[in-house]
């Protein structure tokens, strides 16, 4: 009996971050809302991310995905974890992991953001973020870089 077979499996990677910043009323992280909706047409809440432009480490890439989709710049802290998951694009199945990093702040205001693929970026508390944020992995790390929070990103 021959096997059957499903659509082709599809590898993507994106790296992406956790941008931390301390104000007076707590920690606060940037969020996105990306143009493209989610599957149904709901509207997005998600972290920055993307992939890497040509020999870029995923360092850089996610410290120029932060830049390009926030407006802010920031520096590695560390890595935070690595989020997989599935989806379908056009009848191909993808298989999609994305790394994470916490990032510090150091200037710029995601008001002032100029990526005609977001919709808004704009700061949030941690734990209306862990919360709030439509996709798991991306709760998970705002809970993880949370959870780090021990003097290393204030």
């Amino acid at each position: 009996m021959a096997r059957r077979r499903g659509p082709r499996t599809e590898l993507e990677f994106s790296a992406g971050g956790v941008v931390i910043r301390v104000v007076e009323s707590g920690p606060e992280c940037v969020v996105i809302i990306p143009s493209r909706r989610a599957a149904g047409g709901r509207q997005v809440l998600a972290l920055p991310k993307g992939h890497p432009d040509g020999d870029e480490t995923a360092e850089q890439a996610a410290l120029r995905e932060v830049r390009e989709e926030t407006g802010v710049q920031a520096e590695v802290v560390e890595p935070l974890g690595t989020v997989g998951y599935w989806y379908q694009r056009e009848g191909r199945r993808i298989r999609k992991k994305v790394d994470f990093f916490l990032l510090r702040h150091l200037e710029g205001n995601p008001d002032e953001h100029r990526d005609h693929e977001i919709d808004q970026a704009r700061w949030m508390g941690l734990d209306e973020a862990a919360g709030a944020l439509t996709y798991p992995g991306d709760r998970e790390m705002v809970r993880l870089a949370a959870s780090k929070l021990d003097g290393t990103a204030r």
